[in-house]
Order: C-alpha cells, then structure tokens, then sequence
C-alpha cells in the first residue's frame, strides 16, 4: 500500500485492459488517478476505483487531436494540482497483413493512435512535471518492439518506434529529472487480444492455448502483470531507472 502516494497519475486507454488494471492498481497504492479513453466505458472503471475508496476522475480524449490532449492534460493538472505520471497505454492492433497489402489509411491508422498518441500526450505533460519537479513516464510498447513476427507490420513498426521514443525522451529529460521507460508486454488476455481471437475463427480456449505454447512459463499473461510493472516504474522504487525496457512477457523474448 501506499507505494504511489501522494502522486496523480494519468492512464490514457484507461477504459479496459491493461489501462484500466493500471488505474485500479495506482489508485490502490496511493495515487489520484485520471482516466483518458474514447469509449465511455471508462465510467465503470473510475466509479469501482471510487468505490474502493480510491481518488479517480475521468476525462473523454483522442490521444490523435493534439488540440484535445493539450486542453485535457491541461485541466487534469488544474483539478488536481500537479501531474507526476503518464501512462502512456492507448493503442490499437490494426490490420494483420503483409506489408504489400497495407493501404496508407491502415497505415496511418495505427500510428496515429499508437505513435503520434504517444508523443502528443508525451509533448504536453513535460512542462506540468518539470513544474512538479519530476515525474515518470511510462510508454507501453510490446514484445513486438523487441522482436519481429510475420503479422501485423505496422503494429510492430509503431511499437519498436514507441521503444526508440521511450529512450530518447529519456535522455532529454533526464536533467529534469523525468524519468522515460517502456514496458513490453507478452502476450495478454485483453480485449484487444480477445478480439484476435475471435477473428481467427477459433475458440477464445483454443486461441488461448497456442499462444501459451510461445511463452516458456505455460501460459498468457492478465492485465494486473502489466499493472504491477506500471506501479513500479510509477513509484520511487525505480527512481534510478530511465531509457530502460522492462519486459514482463513469460519469457517469450527469452527464445
């Protein structure tokens, strides 16, 4: 407990998935928290935080409308006095096709959310927490920024780009002392994940268990995997980490 106290933290995608196991697992520890999203079920999840008696406010933001993430990290800061983290944790699969057959809107897509989301939310935090002091930076990326695969190519593109982003912000920053890390997930039972599932035509059981078959620990992560690593790096536990990968993926990248 407590081990975020005191900190207000932003979780952009919080609505679901990994997002929303962040925002449940900061307030837990201590810390405000403000859920962005563009569903609007990031109500449930803020109304079960405040149930548990934590502190969580949601705002509605499209990472991919710079004007849209100035104004909202703009109030969040007003309505709670400072910000000291960013979760950076919002993005999109995209299409799972070869290169050659890719138009630029599906492209474009994806990096938009995943890429351009990043570096707006990234760009109009800096000066709330150089007002605060310092503060912490937390860019999901993935295995797939780690390693390549036949599948979803500007996926993996938009990642491994959020990896290079995470380290160079990191070296920026650093005099500021804002610390920039990037977490690369294994696979993870979100709905993201789910989704992909359903597409392959096969069961969620059976699509489940081939992808634990590429992870030497048996099985596929959960979404509180990842929310453990985004309190670590949150907290001053990790005040000496930055431009770092912590990659939480049952050994996948291990192979």
């Amino acid at each position: 407990m407590d081990r975020v106290k005191g900190k207000v933290a932003i979780v952009t995608g919080g609505a679901k998935g990994i997002g929303a196991a962040a925002a449940s697992r900061l307030a837990a520890e201590g810390a405000s928290v403000a859920i962005t999203d563009i569903s609007r079920d990031e109500e449930q999840v803020a109304e079960a935080i405040r149930k548990a008696g934590g502190r969580c406010h949601l705002w509605h933001m499209d990472t991919t409308n710079e004007d849209e993430v100035r104004d909202t990290i703009d109030a969040i800061a007003a309505a709670f006095g400072h910000i000291d983290v960013l979760v950076n944790n919002a993005g999109i699969a995209g299409v799972n096709k070869p290169t050659d057959q890719i138009s630029a809107a599906e492209w474009d897509e994806v990096m938009n959310v995943n890429v351009r989301g990043v570096f707006f939310c990234t760009k109009h935090v800096i000066a709330h927490m150089k007002r605060a002091g310092g503060g912490s930076i937390i860019n999901l990326s993935s295995i797939y920024g780690l390693v390549g695969a036949a599948d979803n190519p500007p996926y993996h593109a938009s990642k491994g780009a959020v990896r290079l982003m995470s380290k160079t912000d990191a070296m920026l920053y650093a005099r500021d002392r804002i610390r920039v890390n990037s977490i690369h997930p294994g696979y993870i039972w979100t709905p993201m994940v789910q989704a992909v599932a359903h597409d392959s035509g096969q069961s969620d059981e059976a699509f489940r268990a081939e992808l634990a078959h590429l992870h030497p620990l048996g099985h596929i992560g959960e979404p509180d995997d990842i929310a453990w690593a985004v309190v670590y790096l949150a907290s001053d536990e990790s005040r000496f980490m930055t431009g770092a990968e912590l990659v939480v993926d049952g050994g996948y990248t291990a192979r």
